[in-house]
Order: structure tokens, then sequence, then C-alpha cells
């Protein structure tokens, strides 16, 4: 998930003109859909704190979340319960929070770190689709 290297700085700025070792990544600003739910409890058989979910179902609809492996998932599960202990009243786990959060992309200056960005969903016909092959052969014969 994370990338090497120092925050990207604007065109202007930039000291070394070489070309950045990792381009942006272009996400369509569009809710994930394809996210796991949590768990009805947590692995200590206690119920989610409600700004937990709350939070689970901010986070899995991320629109970047579609990039996600399966590894990707479990380490927010993980974070998940660490939310439920700060969430829970544990100010300890706020740090842990936070680094996790980080890592995810939730907030926007954590997105720029990752060098994430969000840009405008295009229209459907822009979108790249498969052509059926009868489709094609049909056009070809006309």
């Amino acid at each position: 998930m994370a990338i090497v290297g120092r925050k990207p700085k604007p065109e202007d700025q930039r000291r070394n003109q070489n070309k950045p070792r990792h381009d942006w990544i272009e996400v369509e600003r569009r809710s994930y859909r394809g996210g796991p739910n949590l768990p009805d409890t947590q692995p200590t058989g206690l119920p989610w704190p409600d700004r937990t979910k709350d939070w689970w179902a901010i986070v899995r609809r991320m629109p970047h979340a579609r990039l996600w492996t399966k590894a990707d998932w479990g380490f927010a599960l993980d974070t998940a319960l660490v939310a439920a202990h700060f969430h829970g009243g544990e100010l300890g786990a706020a740090v842990e929070l936070r680094q996790r959060e980080k890592i995810l992309g939730t907030t926007m200056d954590a997105r720029r770190d990752l060098r994430i960005r969000y840009i405008e969903p295009r229209p459907e016909e822009e979108r790249a689709g498969v052509t059926a092959i009868a489709d094609y052969r049909k056009a070809l014969e006309e």
C-alpha cells in the first residue's frame, strides 16, 4: 500500500527534474460496492461500537478500496478492531488508529501521500467496454 519516497511537490517547486518514481493513481470518484461487511461481533464476542460501524461503512465504500487485495482488506478489518478499542474508550489506541488510517488513505492528506487522486467519473459511453464477437462479425459482413 505505502509508496516509498518523499511527498510529491508541485511542478514549479521541484528541484530534481527527473521523472518521479511513482505516478499518481487516478480513481473515479464513485463509491465502491464490493467491500466486505463487518463480522457480527468482534473476535472477543463483544458487539461493535456504533461509531466503529459508521467508520467501517465509510472505509468499505471509499473509491480507492476497489484497488485493495485480500491482504489489504485483512489489514482494514484489523484496523476496525483498533477503531473499536478507541471508540470503546481506550484512548491509547488513538496513535495506532491514526497510523493505520493513514496507510488506508482515509483522509485527503493521506491519499496525497499515497499518490491517489480521485477524478470525476467518465460518462458511460467513454468507458472501455467489451464488444460481443457476434456484433463484431456482423459488422464485418455488412
